[in-house]
Order: C-alpha cells, then structure tokens, then sequence
C-alpha cells in the first residue's frame, strides 16, 4: 500500500468512490465536474509555495501497487471556511430562573455559528469495503497528521473533524427530517449535494439563526444529536484516540458531532519522529541478528518522505530507527522517493496505539 497525493489519472475511481460512499459523505459527492475541479484545486495545492495557510486543499489516494487500484481515499482542508462558510450548530445549556416565585428550568438550545472558521480540517476519508484489510484505515487517517507535521506552516495549530451523522440506507436523517418539516422544504440528499457543490446561500436564507429548544424536536432528532454513522464508528475511535474530543457543535444537516484537537497535541504527532534516512545496501535488512537497532522487524511502522507534490508514506515492518537514522532498503526507498540523507517522518504504529484496542470487524470500516 502507498499513499500519494491524488492526480487527474485517478478521477474515474474518486467518482466510483463518491457513488460508493453514500449519502451525508458532503466532501465527495458524485458531480464529475465538481470532483474534476476537486482534483486540479488538490494538485495546485500541493504545488504552492506556503508561508500560511489559505485555500488548499490535499487530497490523497491509497493505492494497491500490486494492481494499481485506488483503496481508499483522504483529505485535509488547509483553512476551513476560507472560501465559503462553515457552520455549525452548538449545544448549548440555557437555564430560566424566576427570583420571586423560586423558579429555575434548563433546557438545551441549537444555536447556528461560525465557530471553526480558519481551523484545519481534515476529511474525506473513506477505504473501499473490498480493500479493507489490516492496516490500510490506520495510514489513510494518521497519514495526514505527519503530512501535517512536516509541513506546519501549510496549516492551522487547530485541527477538527466533521463526523458523518447518523442517516440510513435510503438517505433519510431523523435530524434533517426534522428541520425539514418546519424550516427548509427539501430532501437531505438535495440539501447535502448543494454544499458539496459550494452552495451554501441557503443556509443563510431558509436555515433558523435563532437558538432552537430540542425539547421541541422529535424523539427520533434528538436522539441521533452528535451521532455517527455505523460506518463512521471505527474513524472517531481512532481519532478520540489521537486525543480529539467532541465540545458540542454538530453538523446543520445530520447533527454528527465535529471533534477537535490542537496540531501539537495530536498522538501521532507527539509520537513520531523526523530521521534521516540511511539506505541498507546489504540485503540484510529484516534478518535476525538487528536486535540492537531500536524499531525491529515485524514492528509495523509508518514511514513518509517529506515531500509535497512528491509526497509518498507506507507502512512497513522492515526499517530501522538507529541514532536517529532511518535504515531502509533500496526497494523501499524507491517506493518513497526516498535518496542517502533526505528527511523523513516515521510513526511506529505502537507507539500511536491507545492503551485499550478493539480489533473487531466494524473497526475495517471507514468513512466520514
């Protein structure tokens, strides 16, 4: 497997992929022109010369190198709401007190904001049920946090994820349905597709600014508030333990809740490290006899170069980390475009680990 930033050659299957993806997925939606535009916007991006981040956005792929297939694929966008607002609606506690007759009541309120303008966002990420296999779900998300790490300047220090909200297989959402009986006449999938497309005028026009009570809403609205998706389960797990956490605002359409961290204090980030790297001419790379070399074989390990346009990661079990050298072969850095002495970021994958893992069939899912 070998992650690489997305090109025009892969447009077929990021559609296949947007088809595949289903309802609520807003960043990939199934319009090849918009994804055209999606691919160019992504390839310019990487090709920028960044001091501070503005309107890029890094779209990468998973490939098979065995088949060429496109596995999944994952996403950062440098400057949430730069182009077009972010909105979301907060909880919030609202509490109702009358002095003289020793009255209080607190009741949750909805209140539509903008909180998240300028973070990063990263999105897009979703691994094809028939490449979901060990491993691949881990590179597709911890990827982006050591592109990130090597590249600061291209990103915000504040990072947030809009989790996929809970809608079923038709498409309909308990929440959206909802709004939709009292404040915007249209299905969640029209309502979705417009934002995917980068129409967001109507949530300013029909969508309520004022709080809304959702001890006025259905049972069924409030139940899915700052819920996932089934397929989106195994993502957050992984992000809350990368140290993301869920402070109340939630998707317009879905509700599905966004979660947040500072860049600095991302896991994966604290964990991984910058070394050079070393190319092991001798063929003896994975052979017993290494125990003294820091990282040994068979320890999974996430590798990247420190490219842009050029940038390539993996996972692998035959390198080294010694004196803070990176020891690999010339076949594997061929396959990252990697020379004697370039940088790169390695992450070995149980230093990342939380304490506690569920490894479960739900876990090979992936999508938000």
């Amino acid at each position: 497997m070998i992650i690489r930033p997305i090109t025009d050659k892969d447009l077929d299957t990021l559609f296949q992929i947007a088809e595949e993806s289903g309802p609520g997925f807003t960043s990939l939606m199934p319009n090849r022109d918009a994804l055209a535009q999606k691919v160019d916007h992504s390839m310019a991006s990487f090709e920028r010369k960044v001091v501070r981040p503005a309107d890029e956005h890094y779209l990468f792929v998973l490939e098979d190198e065995a088949t060429g297939d496109i596995m999944g694929t994952t996403g950062i966008e440098a400057n949430a709401g730069h182009t077009q607002p972010l909105y979301h609606f907060r909880r919030n506690t609202v509490t109702h007190h009358s002095r003289d007759l020793d009255l209080r009541h607190s009741v949750e309120t909805l209140t539509r904001c903008n909180h998240y303008t300028g973070y990063s966002e990263i999105c897009s990420l979703y691994l094809r049920p028939e490449f979901r296999q060990a491993n691949a779900g881990k590179l597709l998300s911890r990827v982006r946090f050591l592109f990130m790490a090597l590249h600061p300047e291209r990103f915000s220090q504040n990072i947030i994820a809009e989790m996929r909200g809970v809608s079923d297989a038709s498409g309909q959402s308990p929440f959206w349905n909802w709004l939709r009986a009292h404040f915007v006449d249209m299905e969640f999938s029209q309502a979705t597709h417009l934002v995917g497309a980068g129409y967001t005028d109507f949530i300013d026009e029909l969508m309520p600014s004022h709080p809304l009570y959702t001890c006025l809403m259905s049972q069924a609205a409030r139940t899915v508030l700052s819920q996932v998706h089934s397929q989106t389960r195994p993502a957050l797990r992984i992000l809350e333990a990368e140290g993301f956490q869920h402070k109340g605002f939630i998707d317009l359409f879905d509700a599905g809740p966004t979660v947040e961290c500072a860049l600095a204090d991302i896991r994966s980030v604290r964990a991984s490290t910058a070394c050079r790297v070393s190319i092991d001419e001798s063929e003896t790379l994975g052979r017993s006899g290494l125990g003294h070399r820091q990282h040994v074989a068979n320890e999974p390990t996430l590798i990247t170069n420190a490219g842009t346009v050029d940038f390539r990661a993996t996972i692998t079990a035959d390198s080294f980390e010694e004196s803070g050298n990176l020891i690999i072969s010339p076949a594997m850095a061929d396959k990252l475009h990697l020379e004697d002495g370039d940088l790169s970021r390695i992450l070995p994958l149980s230093h990342a680990r939380p304490a506690q893992t569920r490894n479960t069939a739900m876990e090979l899912s992936y999508a938000y």
